[in-house]
């Protein structure tokens, strides 16, 4: 299991993603109990707690973990949100708006000369907007298929 969570932060990493959130990440989703503390995380990744702080917020942050209270413990507990994927792409989808409107004031700021650098930037303009546009409607294709699978009882053999 530990190669397995290895392999998938280091592919984690090559797309941009922190490598210890991807530790974090992959530790969380292979791990039987709900939840894990910061101290179960730095053991089973045999990393100090700072490193597992900085990498829970993160993940936090994309909003695919959340924290919780350890009852009678002053400790907090970390775990994978309920439809974690769609949470952090609703959350996070936004980003592709925000990069075509940067492209945006990349056009502008060029002028409309039908340069290439006015192609490579009005191209990465369109496609943000098409990205951005198309994301709604995954997520919502998405949370049908999954409510689909969750009313459909399973097959007896």
């Amino acid at each position: 299991m530990s190669q397995f969570v290895e392999n998938a932060a280091m592919t984690f990493a090559e797309w941009g993603f922190s490598r210890m959130a991807a530790r974090v990440l992959m530790t969380l989703m292979t791990a039987d109990e709900d939840a894990l503390t910061a101290a179960d995380l730095s053991e089973r990744l045999g990393v100090g707690p700072p490193a597992i702080s900085g990498a829970v917020r993160y993940l936090m942050q994309l909003g695919i973990v959340e924290r919780r209270p350890v009852p009678g413990s002053r400790r907090d507990s970390y775990r994978l949100r309920d439809d974690a994927w769609y949470t952090s792409s609703v959350t996070k989808g936004g980003i592709y708006q925000a990069i075509a409107e940067l492209a945006e004031d990349g056009v502008r700021a060029l002028g409309d000369t039908g340069s290439p650098a006015v192609e490579r930037i009005t191209d990465m303009r369109d496609f943000f907007r098409f990205i951005h546009a198309e994301m709604a409607g995954l997520l919502d294709k998405w949370q049908q298929v999954e409510n689909a699978e969750r009313t459909t009882p399973p097959e007896h053999s």
